[in-house]
């Protein structure tokens, strides 16, 4: 645990980080930052673009050094990464130092219905939807489990009910 009072949310994308984010921001007066909002304001270009343009391994080093930066003068944030940030064993460190790192995690098929028409994400651009979403999920589990202090299925929760687990948590000690 760190004392800064940020928490950090992971999870596949469509999980609902930026959603509980905001709501959290909104419903407990904390500062909200999309690291993906982040990084596309310091490059002044989509993720997309950047992804395009420049590849995966770029993009995953303007993720480190977000982290890198928000460690430095983040306090009382909810903070929502990017799906594939937590893969980096670096990101993991930096997120934990960053704060209370929480796993939201929903059932492929309820991802597969979020993320369906989806062109933003060029990490399942031009394949089979539910395909590629076991084959990511099953390439980062492992990390997003490593990474976190605590896991929270989402299906069927509430926002309160997901910001009342957190605090629990949070409340416990970390226990």
């Amino acid at each position: 645990m760190n004392n800064k009072g940020n928490i950090v949310l992971i999870g596949f994308m469509g999980a609902g980080k930026t959603t509980v984010g905001r709501w959290i921001s909104q419903n407990v007066n904390m500062k909200y930052i999309d690291t993906d909002d982040y990084i596309e304001a310091g490059q002044n270009m989509t993720i997309k673009d950047i992804f395009a343009n420049y590849g995966e391994e770029f993009f995953r080093d303007l993720e480190t050094k977000a982290l890198e930066e928000l460690c430095e003068g983040c306090s009382q944030t909810v903070i929502s990464v990017g799906g594939g940030m937590p893969v980096r064993d670096i990101n993991r460190k930096l997120m934990k130092k960053l704060g209370t790192v929480v796993y939201l995690k929903a059932a492929e098929e309820e991802l597969a219905r979020r993320l369906d028409g989806d062109d933003k994400r060029p990490m399942l651009a031009g394949q089979d939807l539910r395909k590629r979403i076991h084959e990511l999920i099953m390439q980062r589990e492992d990390a997003y489990l490593d990474a976190s202090d605590v896991v929270i299925n989402t299906m069927g929760m509430s926002m309160n009910g997901i910001y009342n687990a957190i605090e629990d948590y949070i409340n416990d000690g970390g226990r």
